[in-house]
Formats: C-alpha cells, sequence, structure tokens
C-alpha cells in the first residue's frame, strides 16, 4: 500500500521553533516528527509514500532526498498555492495506485496502521477515518458514529455547548481513489470541509475507526512539550531513543558526562553532549547533538536543541531552547520560555515565564525580559475569551502589550479602513485605549474616536458611520483589576471566531503590517456621539405622548457609568422624572463586589418604595444590563422578570421572541397565547447578537438582565430597555407590581460544577448518550426533559465548569434535580 504524508504545515503556533523550518521538521526526542512519522509507516510494511510540501518545501527534500536513508521510497508533491488538504492528495493524480493511506507529517502517533487498514477492508469503505478519544475536542473535528463505526455526523472545531462527543478525527484516513474524482486536478478541497460531507450526503460507505494507541496533534509549545516527555516517559512505541547508560538516561552516540553530574530520568543526550562537573539534569529533558552543559548548571524538563551553550551555574526549568543558541553563565529560563534559533542570551539575563525570544536576538547582560506573551503562563487556550481579550491591568494587559494587540487586529483589516474606538470611564481604560490606539493607526487603519461613552452607543456608532469593526475598552465589572477589550465587527456585534483567530495568528506570529509615513492612520473625533444616538432612539419610541402623560418617575443607579452623560436628556424628552444615584462618573471608580452590587439593590429598593416611583433600576456600568425593583420596593429575581418582560411585549405586539436555552419554561406558552412564536438560543451574547442580527425579532433576552430590540439596534442595550419598560407600562395602563404579581415565579435553580479542562469533553458524550438527550431538542449544553421538570448542564467556555440550571415545580424540587445531575457530572469526571 502506498502513503501520502501531508508535511506541508507552517507551524504558526510553534514560532520561534518553526521560523527556520516546517512544522514537520520540528524534533521529538532524537529525530523530527517527520522521520517518527517514517518509521511507523515501516513499521506496518509501507515502505511508498508521497510527501506533500509548501512551507519551505526545500528543507524537507534536502532532509530525505529519495527517501534510501530511511529505508523509505519517497516522491514529492509541492504546492505553488494552498489547495487543501484534499487538494494537495489530488494533485498527485495517476500516481497513486490503489487504496492509500493518508497520514499527517506533523502529529505523533503510535497508532496500530495495520488495525485500520484492515478495518477499512472488512467493512468496504469509500473512507476509513482513523479516530480517538481526547479530553478538550474544541479544537478538532468531532466525529459520531454508529456502534459499527459508520459515520453519521461531522462537526469541525465546535464550541462547548455543541460538542456531543469526545472523539475526534486524527487526520489517519484509508481512502478508495475513485473519491477524489469528484474534484479536479488542481482544485481547492478540504477532506472535512468539503470531501467527507459531499460522500455522507451521497450515502456513500464512511467509516470511523476508534483507536487505541498514542496520539497527539504537536499543534502549539505546550503541547510539543508533552510530546517529548510523553517519549521519554514511554508512552509512544517507538524505536529504541539509543543506548541506555545509566537507568533512564539515553545515548543517541558517544557522550561525555563529568563524574559529579548528576543525571535524573528520562533524559536523551544526543551525539556529542558534554556535562561538565556538578551540573544537574533532571527528566524528562533532551539535549540533542553537541549541546555542552557547562559546571553547575541546572537543567530540569527542557528542550535543549543541537549545538547549543548552557553556561555555568544557568538555570533552565522547563525551557525549549532553538538550535546554536547560547546562554551564558548564571542565566536563567523559566517555565514555558522559548529562545529562538541563534539567539545569545548574556550573564545573568532572566527570561520571565512563557516568553518567546524569536531567532538570532542577543539579550544583555542583567537583563530581565518582560512577559510578552504572558497567556501561556496562564493556561489560556486562545488571546479572546467571552468577554473578549482579558487581564490583569500592568500585568498582562500592559500598553506594550495593548499596543502590539492593536496592531494585530489593524493588521487584519484592510490598509485604510476605519474602525471606532471608545472606552468607559476608568483611567486604566484610558491608558489602554491610547496604546492600542498608536498600534492601529501605525498599521494604516483610522480611527473614529467616539472617546468615553456606553457599550450601546459604540456598537450603535459602529454601525453608523460604516466603520470595518470597532474597539471599546472597560474596567471588567467583576474585577476592578481586571480590563476587558472588546472588539466589534462592521456590524457592530462581537466578531466571530474565524476573525479572532485571524488576530491570534498575527499577534503570536508577530507578523504585524507597518505603514509608511505619509500612510499612517488619521484619528478623528467624532462630534455629536451621544446626540445622533439620542434621536435614532427616541424616533424608535411610538408612543411618547403616552408616557409623558403617565408621569412617569424611576430611581436610577447609573452605577457611576458612562451612561450617566447621556440617558438624563433622553429622560427629559420623555417627560419622565428621574431620581438618579450613583451618577458620579470618576476615573477612579471602578467595578463592585457582588455583595456591593446586592447592598446597591437594597438601597434601591427603599428609596423606590419611599419615593414611591415607578419602578427602580440599576443600569450596569456598560449600559447593557438592567436589575428591577418594582413600585412596592421588592428586588425582582432576572428569570422572573425575563418572563414578565415577555409577556408585556408578546401583549404588545406579537411576533418572535428569542430566549436562552436556560429560560422558563413557561415563556413558551406565554408567547404562543398571543399568536407570537418562542425560540430558544444559545447562551452566548455572540450568538444571541447574531440571531437578533439575522432574525430581527421582537426581542431577545439573556436571562441575565441583557435585552436586545433589534428594531433599533441588534445588540445589548440597558438605556433602550428602560424606556421600552416604560412605554409598556405606559400604553397597558399597569403597574410593574401588578406585572409582576400576574406572572408566577418560575422555580429556576443554579449550580456551578468544577470540572477539569481535560475531563469535560467526556462529561459531554457520556450526557449526549443517554436516551433522555435524544428527546430533546439539544441547542446549547445537554438539556434533558422531563414532564414537570427540566435540567441544562452546560459548559462553561471561559473556565474549567458547567452550570446546572434546573426548573420543577417548585425551589425544593429544582435544588434536588440540580443537585442530582451535579452529581452526575462528578461520577461522570471520575469515571
Amino acid at each position: 500500500m502506498q502513503a501520502v504524508v501531508m508535511a506541508g504545515g507552517e507551524g504558526s503556533r510553534l514560532r520561534p521553533l518553526t521560523i527556520n523550518r516546517p512544522k514537520p521538521m520540528v524534533s521529538i526526542v532524537n529525530k523530527p516528527c517527520l522521520g517518527h512519522i517514517f518509521d511507523l509507516l515501516k513499521r506496518h510494511g509501507i515502505e511508498d509514500a508521497f510527501v506533500t510540501l509548501q512551507y519551505l518545501a526545500s528543507m524537507i527534500q534536502d532532509s530525505y532526498g529519495d527517501g534510501g536513508a530511511v529505508g523509505m521510497r519517497l516522491r514529492y508533491s509541492v504546492e505553488e498555492t494552498p489547495l487543501g488538504t484534499g487538494g494537495s492528495v489530488r494533485q498527485i493524480g495517476d500516481a497513486l495506485a490503489g487504496t492509500f493511506l493518508v497520514i499527517s507529517g506533523d502529529a505523533l502517533t503510535d497508532i496500530d496502521l495495520t488495525k485500520v487498514i484492515a478495518f477499512h477492508k472488512e467493512r468496504g469503505a469509500a473512507v476509513t477515518l482513523t479516530l480517538v478519544r481526547v479530553p478538550n475536542p474544541l479544537e478538532y473535528g468531532v466525529v459520531i458514529t454508529q456502534p459499527d463505526g459508520r459515520i453519521t455526523k461531522f462537526l469541525e472545531k465546535p464550541s462547548w455547548g455543541e460538542v456531543f462527543s469526545d472523539t475526534i478525527n486524527t487526520g489517519i484516513y484509508v481512502i478508495e481513489p475513485r473519491v477524489l474524482e469528484r474534484f479536479a486536478i488542481g482544485e481547492k478541497f478540504d477532506f472535512s470541509r468539503d470531501l467527507f460531507p459531499m460522500l455522507l450526503a451521497d450515502g456513500e460507505p464512511l467509516f470511523g475507526y476508534v483507536a487505541d494507541g498514542y496520539w497527539t496533534d504537536v499543534g502549539s509549545i505546550a503541547e510539543y512539550g508533552r510530546a517529548n516527555a510523553d517519549l521519554l516517559n514511554g508512552k509512544v512505541r517507538t524505536a529504541a531513543l539509543g543506548v541506555e547508560i545509566q537507568p533512564g538516561v539515553f545515548a543517541g552516540g558517544e557522550v561525555i558526562i563529568d563524574p559529579t553530574a548528576q543525571l535524573t530520568g528520562p533524559i536523551y543526550l544526543g551525539a556529542g553532549v558534554r556535562i561538565a562537573g556538578g551540573a544537574v539534569i533532571v527528566g524528562p529533558t533532551v539535549l540533542r547533538d553537541a549541546v555542552t552543559v557547562d559546571q553547575a548548571a541546572y537543567v530540569d524538563s527542557s528542550i535543549v536543541w543541537r549545538n547549543s551553550y548552557i553556561g555555568e551555574r544557568a538555570d533552565l526549568r522547563g525551557a525549549i531552547v532553538g538550535r546554536q543558541c547560547a546562554l551564558k553563565a548564571r542565566v536563567v529560563l523559566e517555565e514555558g520560555s522559548v529562545i529562538g534559533d541563534h539567539s545569545v542570551i548574556n550573564e545573568g539575563a532572566r527570561v520571565r515565564a512563557s516568553v518567546k525570544i524569536w531567532p538570532d536576538k542577543q539579550v544583555e547582560g542583567g537583563a530581565v525580559v518582560g512577559s510578552s506573551l504572558i497567556w501561556g503562563s496562564q493556561g489560556r487556550r486562545s488571546l479572546f475569551g467571552r468577554f473578549g481579550v482579558t487581564g490583569l491591568v500592568n500585568v498582562d494587559l500592559t500598553p506594550e502589550f495593548a499596543a502590539r494587540l492593536g496592531s494585530a487586529y489593524a493588521s487584519s483589516l484592510p490598509s485604510g479602513a476605519t474602525v471606532t474606538m471608545n472606552r468607559d470611564q476608568h483611567r486604566t481604560s484610558r491608558m489602554l485605549k491610547r496604546a492600542l490606539m498608536g498600534g492601529i493607526v501605525g498599521c494604516g487603519v483610522h480611527v473614529a474616536d467616539l472617546t468615553q461613552a456606553p457599550l450601546p452607543i459604540s456598537r450603535f456608532q459602529t454601525r453608523r458611520l460604516g466603520a470595518a469593526g470597532g474597539v471599546h475598552v472597560r474596567v471588567s465589572p467583576f474585577d476592578v483589576r481586571v480590563c476587558d477589550v472588546k472588539f466589534f465587527d462592521r456590524q457592530a456585534l462581537d466578531m466571530d471566531k474565524a476573525q479572532e483567530r485571524a488576530v491570534e495568528n498575527i499577534f503570536f506570529r508577530e507578523v504585524f503590517r507597518r505603514s509608511s509615513y505619509d500612510d499612517v492612520g488619521k484619528i478623528i473625533e467624532i462630534p455629536r456621539v451621544g446626540e445622533e444616538y439620542s434621536d435614532a432612539f427616541l424616533r424608535e419610541v411610538a408612543h411618547k405622548r403616552e408616557i409623558a402623560d403617565a408621569k412617569l418617575k424611576i430611581v436610577l443607579n447609573y452605577s457611576h457609568g458612562t451612561a450617566a452623560q447621556f440617558l438624563p436628556q433622553l429622560m427629559e424628552a420623555l417627560d419622565v422624572e428621574v431620581i438618579g444615584i450613583n451618577s458620579v462618573i470618576s476615573e477612579n471608580i471602578g467595578s463592585r463586589s457582588f455583595d456591593e452590587f446586592q447592598q446597591q439593590m437594597r438601597e434601591l429598593a427603599l428609596i423606590t418604595s419611599t419615593l414611591h416611583a415607578t419602578f427602580g433600576v440599576t443600569l450596569d456600568q456598560g449600559g447593557e444590563k438592567v436589575f428591577f425593583v418594582d413600585d412596592q420596593g421588592r428586588i425582582i429575581e432576572d428569570r422572573h422578570f425575563l418572563t414578565a418582560f415577555v409577556r408585556l411585549v408578546a401583549r404588545s405586539t406579537p411576533g418572535l421572541i428569542a430566549v436562552p436555552v436556560f429560560a422558563p419554561a413557561a415563556v413558551e406558552g406565554i408567547v404562543t397565547e398571543t399568536g407570537g412564536q418562542a425560540r430558544r438560543v444559545r447562551a452566548s451574547a455572540e450568538a444571541q447578537m447574531g440571531f437578533a442580527a439575522r432574525e430581527h425579532p421582537l426581542l431577545v433576552a439573556d436571562g441575565l438582565g441583557g435585552f436586545i430590540f433589534p428594531q433599533f439596534h441588534p445588540s445589548f442595550d440597558g438605556l433602550f430597555a428602560i424606556v421600552k419598560l416604560l412605554e409598556l407600562l405606559a400604553i397597558q395602563q399597569t403597574t410593574l407590581a401588578e406585572v409582576m404579581d400576574r406572572t408566577p415565579a418560575p422555580h429556576v435553580v443554579r449550580l456551578k460544577v468544577a470540572c477539569p479542562w481535560e475531563d469535560k469533553g467526556r462529561v459531554m458524550r457520556m450526557l449526549a448518550q443517554e436516551a433522555a438527550t435524544e428527546r430533546t431538542k439539544q441547542v446549547d449544553g445537554v438539556k434533558h426533559v422531563f414532564d414537570d421538570s427540566w435540567v441544562l448542564v452546560l459548559p462553561d467556555a471561559d473556565q474549567p465548569l458547567f452550570s446546572v440550571w434546573a426548573e420543577a415545580a417548585d425551589d425544593g424540587q429544582a435544588w434536588a434535580l440540580a443537585q442530582q445531575y451535579a452529581d452526575r457530572v462528578g461520577t461522570f469526571r471520575a469515571s
């Protein structure tokens, strides 16, 4: 049988290791990753292979030639332009004679290929995909199969709410050549995105073989380190690493070790390694050919490539050092640091955790190289999270970091594009905004500066100006030490995953676009920011006279946010009396704790009832979320208010109303009895705003104080939600207390259950396999519906935990149901 080895990968997430070599040529212990793949093929009797190449193709061709040195026949297919995984194989054409195997050259595996091929033949498959189970399936293509292995569904890089299996595609396929004839030679297509779904739709026999054995995609620095450690620890079946010269210490050739040196395996030493007296080497550690470790140096859990020098009393812990580097005396490399090829770190310098130093650099003696890529040290899987790019001010989010982030964002946009920028009132937000702005204009993108304004106004102006996107900087609503940098697309919605990945790719690769002096972007201050918003706002209020005639009065907690600059004028135009509290806008006031929020709600309730106000409301600092107190001074629970507000909207205008997957069960009945339609949507703000922009419903509610009215704009807007409630109460001639009394309080509870990242996929798979899952339409997470109750297990996208929501006839039953499923999550974790 012939094989096709995919070896065109650039390995951008492995930079700086892959700047001077393609990803398959990154060495794992004693040879390049591609070399381990060739060994695997030979062990299973496959000695004729085509190698598809693109990035730095000549390096692989020069290293392996015709394959004679590794006991194989190798031929090469070089892509001049990217053709996709399928297109690169199709380019080989008729040279593939009969059934063939496709395997990635940049993954480490010992999967039994003979069993995979036998399974393929036994099932009479058109294509067999080799599958494995992994703890975290988010970054892979999830494959769902029947018991006999027949594939029923593909999910490419799903969100946590879509993960119904932890069985993923390894990129190892056995293929009948006839299936490639659907595409022309030279046509760009991908196996997973194009060919396999097409075959599945046409009823072709696609099978998945769930393999035992080891497999890992060496796609990041952390995964690269783990792959080396796993190979050293014997977790991967492979040829002998060399001669075992001490227990757990393997040498690939002649080495010189001083008798006073201490070596604790597992360790691999390449040919020509020299270890001086007093040095300490602790495994898992790799020292490739001709590495020198000088006196009293300490090397622990590190990887050092060929011809590098580790100076006297240097200290390396969990570091990676590229080829031909010099680490002088007393250099310290902290955990996760990476030193690119040909770099020199001079005496006494310290490289902080997770810092990456690009090739050919020099670090001055005694310097401390600060954390420019701090995300790895936090265990972050990506730059972006639920709230944008988030981090501790001047620790994670420094001005230097913000400038680079701005450059990465601008480099993902066309030169000459315009983006909006604004911030909240805090001075840390101002600092970061200015740094971001410098990075953006430096890449030839113009900035429309909205100064400081609430998020709804920022999104509104982004759409109004026709900008290519927008940036909003704020202090986190949860922690005053933390800032969020939120990025919008041209519709002023949160950037989607593809746009986020494009920015991350530029940021981590540091391939920023630089403009000439006459192409530097302009900074344009936008006048009448609030007036433009106010004019459009008031045009959407259809019953101004009814509001004015009702002589309404509200108590409004501004939370010291920038909405206090804009909302009073709107209320004055509607003839609504406002008693404002916490309305001082100060650059020194940040977020509040949950206890402080509850205390403010109690104070709001007291003031509202004392002044006989129509209602009281707390508006969050960003102007997006609202939390209500009725005219009797009762604090209204979020899901109870959602249900009541849906009732008001549905009675006023029947139509489509969207609620989150955990909304009370009564919502459907309330909406349908007025002739409308209720739709449950995913719990993320991105999904809810996207739905509002696409479907234009009457209302989208998030169940956590956020409301979208798409007829105004498809974003959360607390300012508009307040006025909409006033309008609905006025035209229906009722009070908020009466509405709440007519709306039974739902018994919805929520538990948070800790679950390590590596166990979340298994928990979701086991829940998804239960019969109750099949009986319910799944929107987000796994929901089980019973006669008079339901429970939802929803994985958190940013934290290692699950939210367990439950509703029942009373609180006691709801808590019992939630606790039952929380216990089951714990059981599945431990299974």
